[in-house]
Formats: C-alpha cells, sequence, structure tokens
C-alpha cells in the first residue's frame, strides 16, 4: 500500500501507507536522550529495513534529538525515504510548549533542521499551529511559502490545523499534506492542558476532495469509555491487539490517511507494523463506525 504526496506537483513523494512518528524516542516529557540510545537507533534502521520510508520529527523533539537520532542511523539517506518535519512551536526550559510561529522563528527552525538532519532540502515541512497565534496565520504561512520558492523547502503542510485554517491555506498556495490527531477512539478536537489537538475527521473530507494526505498523530489515543468494547471485540475476531485493529481501521477509513505510529520499544514497532496485514470487512468497518 503506497500513498503520493503532492501527486498534481512535478516533485510528488510516493511512500508505504505506514510510516513512523519518531516523537517516543525522545526520554521522559518528549525531553532529552532516550533512555536505550542503542533500541532507538535500531527501531529507525528496523522501520526502514520493513519497508516504512516516511518519517515524521521535529527539532523541537528533544530538544533536537530525533533529528540527531536518524542523521546518525541512517545518513546517508535512502533515495526513497521522505523525512517530514515541523515547525512553529518550541520548547521553554522548564519543558512547556510554546508557539514559534513568527516569520523569522519559522526560518530558524527550518534552518535547524537542515542541519541537524544534514539536508540541503527538507522534503516536508508541517506549519504546526497550537490552537492561537501571535501572528496571523496567513503571515506565517506565507513565510512558508516563500521559504519554499527560496529552495529551502520542496512541499509544505499543515499540522493541527482546523477546518477554516485548511480552507485559508488552500487558498494561498499547493498544501501537499494535513497533520492532524486522529484515530478510532479520538476523532474530533480534543483539548489538552497544553492546548488543543484538532481532529482529523474536522477535514478528512477537505483533504479527500482535494487528493491530500492525512497524517494522524496521536492515532493510538483512547478517550472513549472503557464500557466501549468495540475494539476489544475486533482484536479477539481477528487475533491481533486493539493497537493494530485501530491502525487497519485507520487504514481501511479511507485511502488518504498515512498513520505515523510511534513508540521507542521495538517489539512495539514490530507489532505495530504487523497492523498492514490486519485485514477489516466492510461489516467490520460498519461495526467499529
Amino acid at each position: 500500500m503506497t500513498i503520493t504526496i503532492a501527486q498534481n506537483s512535478t516533485q510528488p513523494l510516493t511512500v508505504s501507507r505506514l510510516g513512523y512518528g519518531t516523537m517516543r524516542l525522545t526520554g521522559p516529557e518528549i525531553w532529552g536522550e532516550p533512555a536505550n540510545r542503542a533500541e532507538a537507533l535500531q527501531i529507525l534502521r528496523t522501520a526502514l529495513e520493513a519497508g516504512v520510508n516516511f518519517l515524521d520529527t521535529a527539532d523541537y523533539y528533544g530538544e533536537d534529538v530525533t533529528n540527531r537520532l536518524i542523521q546518525e542511523a541512517l545518513h546517508p539517506y535512502a533515495s526513497d525515504l521522505v523525512i517530514c518535519t515541523k515547525v512553529g512551536a518550541t520548547r521553554r526550559p522548564d519543558k512547556s510548549w510554546a508557539p514559534f510561529i513568527r516569520p523569522e522563528n519559522l526560518r530558524t527552525s527550518i534552518e535547524n533542521n537542515l542541519r541537524t538532519l544534514k539536508q540541503e532540502q527538507i522534503q516536508l515541512v508541517h506549519l504546526r499551529t497550537m490552537g492561537h497565534h501571535e501572528v496571523p496565520f496567513d503571515e506565517s504561512l506565507g513565510a512558508m511559502f516563500e521559504m519554499q520558492q527560496e529552495g529551502l523547502i520542496q512541499h509544505v503542510g499543515l499540522s493541527n490545523v482546523s477546518r477554516e485554517e485548511l480552507e485559508t491555506g488552500l487558498k494561498m498556495g499547493p498544501i501537499a499534506t494535513v497533520e492532524n490527531m486522529y484515530g478510532h477512539g479520538q476523532r474530533t478536537t480534543l483539548k489538552l492542558p497544553y492546548g488543543e489537538n484538532r481532529g482529523g475527521e474536522e477535514v478528512l473530507d477537505l483533504c479527500e476532495q482535494h487528493a491530500i494526505p492525512l497524517i494522524p498523530y496521536f492515532s493510538l489515543i483512547n478517550s472513549l469509555p472503557k464500557a466501549d468494547t468495540k475494539m476489544a471485540d475486533m482484536a479477539r475476531k481477528h487475533n491481533a491487539s486493539e493497537a493494530q485493529v485501530n491502525l487497519a481501521w485507520l487504514l481501511h477509513k479511507s485511502p488518504w490517511l498515512l498513520p505515523i505510529p510511534g513508540t521507542s520499544s521495538l517489539a512495539h514497532l514490530r507489532e505495530n507494523l504487523a497492523s498492514v496485514d490486519v485485514r477489516l470487512s466492510p461489516e467490520d468497518m460498519a461495526y467499529l463506525g
């Protein structure tokens, strides 16, 4: 199963439909070095050996930890590997998250990603919003398109965006991908202590209409009441874990979904990768909703 990013551009990118999100490779609270550095490096290598060729990262993971791990484990990069990063946020010394979305901030982040990943151009960059803006959304996105024109960015995407923001983005220029929170157990916007996480269900139809891959993050989060046993029922039926059924549900839900489950465990990585072998029937999908 593959999916093509920016299929109508002169530089489309075709990747496997199950990617890997690197956020969990960091230390506790997405901060500092991994507890087991050797395993973190092996996870990246194993993912690629298994056919994964889409990695999601950010320079504010760690900080800079996941970028440096990717570079150490995989550079020089395979020709078909797509490394996607995000800009628009930063971490404070107290480990809190903060917007970093002014045009000069975005340029600083892009330059930092280029340096730590050892790249001359980043193939795909998501402008991440934090649910509120220090500057107008269109000003930040305009700066992204300027850096694309300069050749620093190949394709521009959006992350954690509302439907209105996506509609604005589509009017301003080519949006290659959207990355929002989406899983069977949480499909719409979820308010967390550090801000809103916008849901995939709110933008999926727009993405499908415009042939834009929707990349679910936090896809394994489950805010449904424990009384909802549908995932457990389906896991038993298919002799699979609930996490595998969740990922399979996303893969069956729409051909425009590109899940990126993350983990710091080599065993869990292999379990997640095996979710592509879980075949859900139309009746299974109807049961899951």
